[in-house]
């Protein structure tokens, strides 16, 4: 009677195993999630776990299990030495481990902050004993920023975060953007602050909590840089000792020794970003002879570049035989601005990647300079903004890759891309650098529109605060140096991944022969160069494109139409 009233008890709890599991798993989570070191109650519940655990593969008889056996001879329980592997697991476990593990938790530690496009992690409590957080990254604001600089902060520490709110200014490749939390918080640490420059994507720059009891526990945090140093309580600690004795005679192995005993005191660290330990490697410097600025005295990218700068000074002042030329030399080292970088990096690309070839006109500006005088004197008792020959050139551009759309392309490997919309790019110069803002969809709109978009977002980039949604998605480009600086004629570089890019020159007087020999009239010229990709556009096409626009400048009552 007594083993079919146990047969009955077992039945009823397999046919709702799915609760007990659910039961046994929260035991499990409990005990991985709290702390690195085990209780004896932790131990006692996950041993009443692996008691009532089924596993198939081995005969036993129910009967050796009082606890809550197994009905099934086709069944066994769980070996009780798996329990004394997982906790040293879980005690020797690194804090990289952990972050592993995080995720099989389900939806006990399923919260935390998220910024948009940023690069977050989320974090569990460990060794430190840290609460739930979450580490926030440099984010990618660009398609070509790699590495970007905090312009500021508009939250200090210990702040709540509600949706929306704006945390910094980052400054991009091409602009400073906001950075805006999309969940409630609060900022416990900031990490990299107001001014930080060359802060790489995905470099944390800040941690963030949920309760506001939590800030005061990242007081002192710093994100790992390495893998975490081994845990003094290994038990496998007396080998290595044993390997030095056996490695004595060789002299090669001796650095191998040493690596693992130098992390022992993590007062010894060298903590560094990612950026400059690269730099670092690159140039043979020794991070031990450096002395960092960054916050807690870590070692960034300006200090390696100081370095590199005063010990190049000091070079330079090696040789004697010189020293009245290098005394006379008088000059002043100017930072690069992010724009500045990206601008030549990408301008090296095209001129190594690209096969640039030229195709030059001269076109007659006199209509077009009487019918910008007819319509500014309409824009003025209008109230509207003037219209300017480049606006007119840009409408014309617009117009001529309508009707040449081979030029209106860009290069894959696998095929061209030939675009339906008219995007284009605007060159302007700014105290940070150039900028090329575009206007979309320029052969739909008019002459007063164009203009007025124009000077908006021309003004935009000379206060540095174009989105990526002002300068992104552009397929043609025009730089004018003819207009504000009298440059005649000039060669721009493609700006990739476009095929073509116009360099308008300025207008300048000329003499025109007559019919008879003593007959000559004056006419004004603008010299246009169209600076082609020879893989996406042929030089035929290239001309007709060139006479398209010709035909549109010298008669734009045409663009009217």
């Amino acid at each position: 009677m007594t083993y079919a009233s146990r047969i009955l008890h077992q039945s009823k709890r397999l046919r709702y195993n799915h609760d007990v599991l659910q039961h046994d798993r929260t035991i499990l989570i409990s005990w991985f999630s709290n702390s690195a070191r085990p209780s004896v109650d932790k131990v006692d519940n996950v041993s009443k776990f692996c008691q009532t655990s089924l596993v198939p593969g081995d005969k036993h008889s129910f009967s050796k299990f009082p606890s809550g056996g197994c009905l099934s001879r086709s069944c066994r329980p769980v070996n009780p030495t798996t329990i004394s592997a997982v906790r040293v697991h879980k005690e020797n476990a690194p804090r990289t481990s952990m972050k592993l593990l995080a995720p099989t938790i389900g939806t006990v530690f399923n919260r935390g902050l998220s910024c948009p496009r940023g690069n977050s992690t989320r974090s569990f409590s460990t060794n430190s004993g840290l609460p739930p957080h979450q580490e926030i990254g440099m984010p990618s604001l660009s398609p070509t920023m790699t590495e970007g600089n905090i312009a500021r902060w508009l939250k200090k520490e210990g702040d709540k975060i509600s949706p929306g709110e704006v945390l910094c200014e980052v400054e991009t490749d091409k602009a400073t953007v906001e950075m805006e939390c999309m969940e409630e918080g609060y900022l416990a640490k900031i990490l990299l602050g107001d001014g930080s420059s060359g802060i790489k994507v995905g470099e944390v720059i800040a941690i963030t909590v949920e309760e506001e009891e939590d800030v005061a526990k990242f007081k002192d945090y710093k994100p790992s840089t390495s893998d975490a140093a081994p845990s003094p309580n290994v038990p496998s600690a007396p080998t290595p000792p044993k390997e030095e004795i056996a490695e004595v005679p060789v002299s090669s192995p001796e650095p191998k020794v040493s690596k693992p005993s130098a992390p022992i005191s993590a007062e010894n660290r060298i903590f560094a970003s990612p950026l400059a330990k690269k730099l670092a490697e690159d140039h043979n410097v020794p991070l031990s002879n450096i002395k960092g600025t960054g916050p807690g005295g870590r070692i960034v990218k300006a200090d390696i570049e100081d370095y590199l700068a005063s010990r190049g000074k000091e070079v330079s002042q090696i040789p004697k035989f010189d020293t009245t030329a290098v005394s006379a030399l008088d000059y002043m080292d100017i930072p690069h601005s992010q724009i500045r970088k990206v601008t030549a990096s990408r301008l090296l690309q095209s001129k190594q990647t690209i096969p640039h070839y030229y195709l030059t006109v001269d076109t007659l500006v006199d209509k077009l300079m009487e019918l910008r005088s007819q319509l500014n004197s309409l824009q003025e008792a209008s109230g509207g903004k003037r219209i300017s020959v480049n606006d007119l050139v840009i409408k014309a551009a617009a117009l001529a890759l309508r009707k040449v759309p081979q030029c209106n392309s860009s290069w894959t490997n696998d095929y061209i891309r030939q675009y339906h919309n008219v995007n284009i790019n605007v060159a302007v110069q700014t105290d940070n650098g150039l900028y090329v803002p575009v206007i979309r969809d320029v052969d739909k709109k008019g002459l007063s529109k164009i203009a007025d978009e124009v000077k908006h977002l021309a003004q935009k980039a000379k206060e540095n605060s174009l989105k990526p949604e002002d300068y992104e998605g552009g397929t043609f480009t025009v730089s004018n140096l003819g207009g504000p600086f009298g440059i005649k004629q000039f060669c721009a570089i493609i700006n990739p991944p476009q095929s073509g890019i116009l360099a308008v020159g300025s207008a300048e007087k000329r003499v025109i022969p007559g019919t008879g020999p003593d007959q000559y009239t004056f006419a004004s010229f603008m010299s246009v160069t169209l600076s082609c990709d020879h893989r996406v556009i042929d030089g035929a096409i290239g001309a007709e494109w060139l006479k398209a626009f010709k035909g549109y400048i010298e008669n734009p009552e045409s663009m009217l139409l």
